[in-house]
């Protein structure tokens, strides 16, 4: 217990909790949350899931992460001067939001939106770095384990709570509300100690971007490799892509949606996670990837169920359940594999190109999933989502074959957004 307390009492670990928090509250104001006030308002389907490339900053924050890493702010470090400048930008994105209309100004909420997510990548991309400065070898898992506490915490936050204050106060107001809770991310930055070992810069950009490009991509069938990473559960992407709508078009309330899919997901998908890192250890990866991307695919189904049942409370909390255990456990499995393809010299860079691959998948499956609702309806849109699976499993024997089980590496948990 001492030795517990020891470890993340610490100013080191504790001061990731709130950098943990900052880094998660933002993705759900530009992704389900923005989508509940915009199925509010009436906005049209097809532009609700034109709104997913709102994401986009997400898949691409590899591009300018070497300029974050070469050069350095004139206040509070290589690393919190970043943090906290992203954070006052941040507080200021979301007040702009509050005073926008989805129905009246599509276009200036997708702008600010974009804006906003340009802005919590860059975050993340400091924060992970900042993470890996400051923790001594010892604080290493206690130090992810904090963060990963903090972003589930600001997810719960930003979505489930944030839903349920929209039944009772206006958008605006709950929009300004996390504005404040975002600047008060702030108190952390200050708060938070500066790495104990100073870091030499890259002297030059070319140094920051080539040395890790290089050596991924002189591997074999790197490229082929970024394909299976989009794929892998792009099923799981479609599904999820249109939950919030789709059960608010069910005829759930906010606080519904807001205390089942936003809390009752977030707890199992925690559950998910860990249960699927407890099969990982005993199977290996590759197997893991094989079971977890059959009960991704088949998950789907429970969302047809519903859509046949109709407005019905236990069906919905149990497929939210079984859908979100799933994609936890199938999360585990592919964090791990993708940690497995990291030249230790460089996992930094190299994971945050594999997690911009990855992200693309679910900013960009997003974009048809109104078109194809209009076209075929609920139940009918969540059966044909399980097909969305079938590219990820086919390229398994070639990626992850079954019969090859390769020795057990303790995968990171930076990067899990």
């Amino acid at each position: 217990m001492i030795e517990w307390l020891r470890v993340y009492g610490n100013r080191r670990v504790l001061m990731l909790l709130g950098l943990g928090f900052s880094s998660g509250l933002p993705l759900a104001l530009t992704g389900s949350t923005l989508q509940a006030w915009m199925t509010v308002e009436k906005v049209d389907l097809r532009v609700i899931g034109i709104f997913s490339l709102v994401g986009l900053p997400y898949t691409l924050k590899v591009l300018w992460a070497p300029v974050m890493d070469r050069f350095t702010l004139p206040f509070l470090g290589r690393r919190r001067g970043w943090i906290g400048l992203a954070q006052v930008l941040l507080a200021l994105g979301l007040v702009g939001l509050s005073f926008s209309s989805p129905a009246s100004m599509p276009w200036l909420v997708a702008f600010l939106a974009l804006t906003v997510a340009f802005l919590s990548a860059s975050q993340d991309i400091v924060i992970d770095a900042y993470r890996a400065d400051v923790l001594r070898e010892g604080e290493l898992g206690a130090g992810a384990a904090t963060t990963v506490v903090g972003y589930r915490l600001a997810l719960l936050v930003s979505g489930a709570l944030a839903l349920i204050l929209s039944d009772h106060l206006s958008w605006s107001h709950v929009y300004i509300l996390m504005a404040v809770l975002m600047g008060g991310g702030l108190f952390f930055t200050l708060g938070a100690p500066e790495p104990e070992e100073k870091v030499v810069a890259p002297r030059s950009l070319r140094e920051a971007v080539w040395e890790p490009l290089v050596t991924y991509f002189h591997r074999s069938r790197a490229v082929e490799m970024l394909l299976f990473i989009m794929l892998y559960k792009l099923g799981d992407a479609i599904a999820g892509a249109m939950t919030t709508p789709f059960l608010l078009d069910m005829g759930f309330s906010r606080t519904d949606v807001g205390m089942a899919n936003k809390a009752l997901g977030l707890i199992t998908t925690i559950v998910g996670t860990l249960a699927g890192g407890g099969i990982i250890s005993k199977l290996g990866i590759h197997r893991s990837l094989w079971i977890f991307a059959f009960l991704q695919a088949g998950s789907n189904l429970t969302f047809t169920a519903l859509a046949v049942a109709g407005t019905n409370y236990p069906i919905m909390v149990g497929a939210v359940a079984v859908e979100n255990l799933c994609g936890g456990m199938g999360t585990a499995a592919f964090i791990a594999f993708m940690m497995s393809l990291c030249d230790k010299r460089f996992t930094a860079t190299q994971y945050a190109l594999l997690t911009s691959f990855m992200a693309v998948t679910r900013v960009v499956a997003g974009v048809p999933t109104g078109f194809m609702v209009n076209s075929l309806g609920w139940p009918m849109f969540y059966a044909v989502s399980v097909l969305g699976a079938l590219p990820g499993i086919l390229l398994l024997p070639r990626f992850a074959p079954w019969r090859s089980v390769p020795e057990r590496k303790e995968p990171a948990l930076q990067g899990t957004r």
